[in-house]
């Protein structure tokens, strides 16, 4: 596997904790406006974004087309693990379904 491959598996990866802690930040209620957009869970989370976007153009520029949805979509699936253990979400079969679907729709655009 290339370089680009492991640049764009670690992107999706920060991609999922930044989603991560914004949704922590969701959960907290804020006694005013800038504190609700000004707290470090929203600022940390949009940088760690931001550097994610910065990997992936990085990684677009050295992979085909054809494999970056694979790695793409493994981001369901480390949010909804990382969900499991920083909310304790149920991962129920309802979501399992869903990544089934999630991951037949490129089965089948591959075949």
């Amino acid at each position: 596997m290339s370089m680009h491959f492991w640049i764009l598996l670690l992107s999706v990866l920060i991609a999922s904790f930044s989603q991560i802690l914004l949704k922590k930040s969701a959960e907290k209620s804020y006694d005013s406006f800038l504190k609700e957009y000004l707290n470090p869970y929203v600022i940390f989370g949009y940088g760690m974004m931001f550097v994610s976007m910065f990997l992936t153009i990085i990684a677009y520029a050295g992979m085909e087309f054809t494999g970056v949805q694979i790695v793409e979509a493994t981001g369901y699936i480390m949010v909804l693990v990382l969900s499991y253990f920083f909310f304790r979400e149920k991962i129920t079969g309802r979501k399992l379904l869903g990544m089934a679907f999630i991951f037949a729709g490129i089965a089948v655009y591959y075949l």
